[in-house]
């Protein structure tokens, strides 16, 4: 074999496809597209001689070469790693300057916890959250300023992704809403005047886009671009907000506002956080995501981060 033709991306690769004997899977892990992973497997499959992972059912099997190749393979990538990994991160002593691009509803729900632990754990890092503005915006320019991205979905091409925590939608309204929980009743729905939140990248709000799926129009009476404004004028109107869950629950007792169920199971949504692979084997970084992922198993949890 010659060296010099072999890309070191394909050994990601097929570390990943023997961790987890899918495709899928796999292009999850290591932040490609499904149809690029697909491509790399049949370049590992010509370059190597052997079909790699092979179907038995409903189900992707590793072949004995594949097999064997799994210890070796995922030592060398540690030694690899280890070459370019820097020296620990010493928090209590950093004076690191972080930049994150999130929602405004991310904002809300994991800054304030973040900032707490920040705080004693490394009292001179800084953080910079800049507005979310959608994958159009990573350029490979911009990509190099980022440390981490919150966002749902898997459309950051290139960003490695783990799970941050889920959350389903609900309706929110003023305490003392005319209609209230009547809303769990379609008619009611419909018949509601709804504001939308239309977040900078997008070109209408993605619970419109899922409701028209299913044939269905809600009476927008206003569009307004975070899910913090949208609440903050449901609080003071009849008008209704239909956004995520956990948001309601945060800024209910401040803003006097109750959940309401929608009479639509608009299903789970996913919060992701997205780093770049720069950024993955960085001590500072990898801290910095256990803050946050941290935050996320305790949402999970039901408990107060």
């Amino acid at each position: 074999m010659n060296l010099n033709s072999l890309d070191l991306n394909l050994l990601v690769a097929l570390d990943a496809l023997l961790r987890e004997a899918s495709v899928s899977r796999a292009a999850m892990r290591i932040g490609l597209s499904q149809p690029a992973t697909s491509h790399a497997l049949q370049r590992l499959r010509d370059l190597i001689g052997d079909p790699l992972l092979v179907r038995s059912g409903a189900r992707m099997e590793l072949t004995p070469r594949a097999t064997a190749l799994r210890g070796p393979l995922a030592q060398a990538l540690d030694q690899v790693r280890g070459l370019f990994t820097p020296d620990e991160f010493d928090a209590a002593r950093s004076e690191r300057h972080f930049r994150l691009m999130m929602p405004d509803l991310a904002v809300e729900l994991l800054m304030p916890p973040l900032m707490e632990k920040v705080t004693k754990l490394a009292p001179n890092v800084t953080i910079d959250v800049v507005p979310w503005r959608g994958p159009a915006i990573i350029t490979p320019e911009f990509a190099r300023t980022i440390d981490l991205v919150c966002s749902i979905g898997d459309a950051f091409r290139g960003f490695h992704r783990q799970r941050l925590y889920t959350d389903s939608d609900a309706l929110a309204v003023r305490r003392g809403h005319p209609v209230g929980a009547g809303l769990k009743k379609r008619e009611a729905f419909l018949a509601a005047r709804h504001v939308a939140v239309v977040i900078r990248g997008q070109s209408e709000d993605l619970i419109d886009t899922w409701l028209r799926g299913k044939n269905i129009e809600r009476r927008i009476a206003l569009v307004v671009p975070g899910y913090i404004e949208a609440l903050h004028v449901t609080a003071r109107t009849d008008l209704v907000a239909f956004v995520p869950r956990r948001l309601i629950a945060a800024l209910s007792e401040q803003l006097s506002l109750r959940t309401i169920d929608p009479p639509f199971d608009p299903g789970i949504d996913e919060q992701y956080l997205f780093y770049p692979t720069r950024a993955q084997m960085d001590p500072g970084s990898i801290w910095l995501r256990s803050l946050m992922l941290g935050i996320g198993r305790e949402m999970e949890r039901g408990k107060k981060a």
